[in-house]
């Protein structure tokens, strides 16, 4: 049994456990803090290797994660590697395109530039950070590291090395950010009144890669979110700065339309025929690509509390796994280590941690919460909604709200994504504006009258009563 990291400390020893897109960022942070950190990570160094396991080569980044980045000092190097996307395009069945910018029209982001949200490569991204924390003093990271299991009364991580021999480290704050099936999760669920629920969605994914043309230019339009719904399930693609597109079809396991039924590549080559014929001239290998690349499951996570006492807490997925139809999975977990970042700045004394932590769950968990809930509830408006006419409508209505009464309706899809709202007043608010909209909707000349202010005016009233109600 080998033993490390044993010795006297002149700060307090912050061990993370997952070297992860969090992980990597919060051990940066812990260390801009003037912490000594070791972080450890089962996978091998990602800088040495491909990402592999049903992770998607690409994430969607915006204003909250932005947020992390700044305040950690390092959004500079990652715009760098980072494509803005500007709007959803919708593919119907027929070949009609419909565009569907994000954000507000007047509304500007980053540089100044209208809002977006910035499509940026996970692998690149993670050796990035990694990079960043390793760079500063006082940080060690160790990959090819399992968490065997957590001593919670001793402080001490016993890990699993490259080897197979058992290492201990001692450590004054453990912070678990091993993702959605967290060992240091595992631990806390054989503590007392530690709540954890695990469920998996009945749809499952599967990616093939979209890649440029001869002269390296993209294949289609490149500052968007492409999307072909077809009721029960979807194709989506979203562009890489080097060119390439990754497509991913989201469609049920079982039924005629699902995963199941496609396990043959010329089966998948009917269905894309049938389904999704646009694209097929786009992906020429489509069917070597469908014959090795796997399908993956989606898993979400709930658990309570975050943290354990005043020297354990849960981080991004290991606290909070969600399905990816809202892209915020990336920036809520970073919205994780600026909120906590936060919490410290406040701190009076290192005898707050507990205070701190707990502070933390009560902030975050209803926010986990509702985050999970709208990213189910986007997966529905995505794949059924947005080639809907009257969902269209719904939109362009929405929008002039926002552009007539700024301040007094904000569209649901900005609060998630353009602010830093808490994730569960956005949800609150999304609720009320879908009441508003259905007794907007329902009115018989509502399609020749959506544009006059008669509607917009009503359709304000109606949400003022809606809150007086509440």
């Amino acid at each position: 049994m080998t033993d490390v990291s044993m010795n006297a400390k002149k700060s307090e020893h912050m061990v993370v456990v997952g070297a992860g897109l969090v992980g990597s960022l919060w051990a940066l942070m812990l260390a801009q803090r003037g912490h000594r950190v070791d972080v450890y990570e089962r996978r091998p160094d990602p800088r040495t290797g491909s990402v592999k396991g049903g992770r998607s080569i690409n994430l969607a980044l915006s204003d909250r994660g932005w947020r992390a980045l700044e305040k950690a000092g390092i959004a500079q190097k990652v715009r760098q590697i980072a494509l803005p996307i500007e709007g959803r395009l919708m593919h119907a069945q027929d070949g009609a395109l419909t565009f569907q910018r994000y954000g507000l029209p007047e509304a500007t982001g980053l540089h100044g530039d209208p809002q977006c949200i910035y499509s940026v490569s996970r692998a690149n991204l993670n050796r990035l950070l990694v990079e960043a924390a390793e760079a500063h003093a006082g940080v060690e990271f160790h990959f090819g590291h399992k968490c065997a299991d957590v001593d919670l009364s001793k402080n001490v991580l016993e890990l699993e090395s490259p080897e197979g021999s058992s290492v201990l480290v001692q450590y004054d704050r453990l912070f678990g950010t091993d993702g959605a099936f967290s060992a240091v999760r595992n631990r806390l669920t054989r503590t007392d009144r530690f709540d954890f629920e695990q469920r998996y969605l009945e749809h499952g994914y599967k990616e093939v890669a979209m890649q440029p043309d001869a002269l390296g230019a993209f294949k289609m339009q490149k500052d968007a979110l492409h999307i072909w719904p077809r009721g029960e399930f979807m194709l989506m693609a979203l562009p890489n700065p080097d060119g390439t597109f990754t497509c991913t079809l989201f469609a049920p396991y079982a039924g005629a339309n699902g995963l199941d039924q496609l396990v043959d590549p010329a089966d998948a080559l009917v269905y894309f025929e049938k389904n999704f014929p646009d694209i097929l001239p786009l992906i020429p290998d489509l069917t070597a690509q469908w014959a090795t690349n796997p399908v993956s499951s989606l898993v979400m996570t709930r658990c309570y509390p975050w943290h354990h006492g005043d020297n354990v807490c849960l981080m991004g997925d290991a606290a909070h796994a969600i399905v990816p139809f809202y892209g915020q999975g990336m920036n809520s977990g970073m919205e994780d280590c600026s909120i906590l970042s936060e919490l410290l700045d406040k701190m009076n004394s290192p005898q707050d941690w507990d205070q701190t932590l707990s502070a933390y769950t009560a902030a975050r968990k209803p926010a986990g919460d509702a985050i999970l809930e709208l990213a189910l509830r986007n997966y529905i408006e995505m794949r059924d909604k947005t080639g809907d006419p009257q969902f269209l409508l719904q939109k362009r209505i929405e929008a002039k709200l926002a552009k007539t009464f700024p301040g007094r309706w904000l569209p649901l899809y900005s609060q998630v994504t353009f602010s830093h709202t808490p994730y569960q007043e956005a949800l609150a608010a999304g609720v009320l504006h879908d009441r508003v909209m259905a007794e907007i909707l329902a009115k018989p000349d509502i399609e020749e009258t959506w544009d006059s202010d008669a509607v917009a005016e009503s359709a304000m009233n109606a949400l003022e009563h809606i809150q007086k109600s509440a």
